[in-house]
């Protein structure tokens, strides 16, 4: 169904600082970039937050019928520390530490981001290319640029040339800064000299003898800039001219101020529409961080494996945690705050528990209409998700009143109940009934348990062909079987 057709969705777009009516370039279609992660270390909850929060657009924009190219990269080049232009590579430095190749690093936090995030439950992008496997991409985009006189040669390494762009373009459109600002404070970094201007940053880096991560291109065997893998992955899978771009608060500057540099430098216009930025996620008041030990990952929330939580908390608790504020908001994660988001999303289930036992009558005490469309409305503001879920909790207060006859309800209004709030629980917020997947994981044991007892007997019949056609089909569906004294046991691979 085109629900955008009748719903006039508002995106604030940190380009002009204002909410906006959100047309697409192409009607019914939507092009969205989200920068990814860099791969060299376990994925925390402050990048969850971010993801999360562009997986609940991603799911609003498809619920409203939208036909949605959503690309999210991975940084498996691994930019530079700090994200200067010197320094060690990140994934470089990381395998240098284990002993272990720079490609087994970005394999093993590859697969730790995917799983996290689908614990999560988020919807995986349409398109998730990697940076390795787009050199090719940024080394004609790096051409391109300085065949446009904006990029220079020097010492092996190419660096953009932001005083000359700023002559006819405006750098710092979108973190609101101003050149000569930036020069006056810009402090001394080795490798400078390399560079006509302080404020120029890398599209292409030579490799030092030690660089592990190195591919040939016309000024040598180097690296990519950080900044040029999005450039040139966005607008091969979206156009030089797309509909959303999105990412961290704290990607503003430099990352994505250089990209809209780099792509009016290469194509002459400007590449997104709307930018738009997740703000950050405090714990306890304080910015999380490794070194201080303020900091938890995800796996430690749904474990209970740490010393911030009084338990454990689920993955579909923790999200719902995360979207009881608004994306654009900083938001504090401790103990009470999400045992307090655990007690509303249980409401929340039970009321939807509660639907199917509520008798009708022949008129409605309610709206179902109107409370639809604040659903809608508070989606429609720059996805609204606590305004969304406090509507929610209206539907909740109503349906605890019918279960005790103080209200009324149509057949036909409880049908159209039923239905916005199960499209808004799960299919937009993105949630998930536990109680229905601990069902489902009960059954999924039990069929396998009765595999593993047919194998067993096959094993115990010398019918080795009907044992191994077993396991084999198991390890197909990501069914791993592991045989021991004990007798066989079995874990599901993500």
């Amino acid at each position: 169904m085109q629900l955008y057709k009748n719903q006039a969705l508002k995106i604030y777009n940190s380009l002009s600082g204002d909410k906006e009516l959100f047309t697409p370039i192409h009607e019914g279609s939507v092009g969205m970039y989200v920068c990814g992660p860099t791969v060299y270390s376990n994925v925390h909850l402050g990048n969850c937050r971010t993801f999360i929060s562009f997986d609940l657009v991603f799911r609003y924009l498809k619920h409203l019928g939208f036909k949605v190219r959503y690309v999210r990269n991975i940084t498996d080049v691994g930019h530079i520390e700090d994200d200067a232009d010197d320094g060690e590579d990140k994934i470089a430095k990381k395998a240098r530490i284990e002993k272990l190749e720079p490609m087994e690093i970005v394999q093993q936090y590859s697969v730790d981001f995917h799983q996290i995030l689908e614990l999560f439950n988020n919807m995986p992008p349409s398109i998730e290319p990697t940076a390795t496997g787009h050199i090719i991409e940024q080394i004609e985009t790096i051409k391109k640029i300085i065949e446009n006189g904006f990029a220079y040669e020097s010492n092996g390494s190419v660096y953009f040339d932001v005083v000359k762009f700023n002559e006819t373009n405006h750098y710092g459109k979108l973190s609101g800064r101003n050149l000569e600002d930036m020069i006056s404070n810009t402090r001394d970094l080795s490798g400078q000299d390399e560079k006509r201007n302080p404020q120029d940053f890398a599209l292409w880096k030579k490799a030092e003898p030690q660089h592990i991560m190195r591919w040939p291109s016309p000024w040598g065997d180097g690296f990519p800039g950080w900044h040029l893998e999005c450039t040139s992955m966005s607008t091969k899978y979206l156009g030089n001219h797309f509909d959303i771009h999105g990412g961290g608060m704290d990607l503003k500057f430099p990352h994505h101020e250089c990209e809209i540099a780099q792509n009016e430098a290469c194509t002459g216009q400007s590449p997104v529409n709307f930018w738009m930025h997740a703000n950050m996620l405090t714990l306890n008041g304080k910015k999380m961080s490794k070194s201080t030990g303020n900091n938890i990952l995800p796996r430690e929330i749904f474990s209970g494996n740490n010393e911030i939580l009084s338990k454990a908390f689920s993955p579909t608790v923790t999200r719902f945690f995360i979207l009881q504020a608004h994306y654009r908001s900083i938001l504090d994660f401790s103990n009470d705050a999400i045992l307090a988001a655990e007690k509303g999303f249980n409401r929340l289930m039970e009321a939807l528990e509660a639907l199917e036992g509520l008798k009708t009558s022949d008129k409605s005490s309610i709206d179902i209409e109107a409370w639809k469309q604040s659903c809608y409305d508070a989606m429609n503001d720059d996805f609204n998700s606590p305004i969304l879920i406090a509507q929610l909790f209206e539907a909740v207060r109503y349906i605890n009143l019918l279960k005790e006859n103080k209200e009324t309800i149509t057949a036909s209004d409880l049908k159209l109940l039923s239905e916005i709030l199960n499209a808004f629980v799960f299919d937009v917020l993105g949630l998930v009934d536990e109680k229905t997947a601990s069902n489902n994981n009960d059954k999924l044991e039990g069929v396998v348990n009765m595999l593993i007892g047919m194998r067993n007997e096959a094993r115990a019949n010398k019918d080795f062909a009907l044992s191994d056609q077993i396991r084999n089909k198991l390890t197909e569906l990501g069914i791993e079987l592991k045989d021991s004294k004990e007798g066989t046991t079995f874990s599901i691979q993500s």
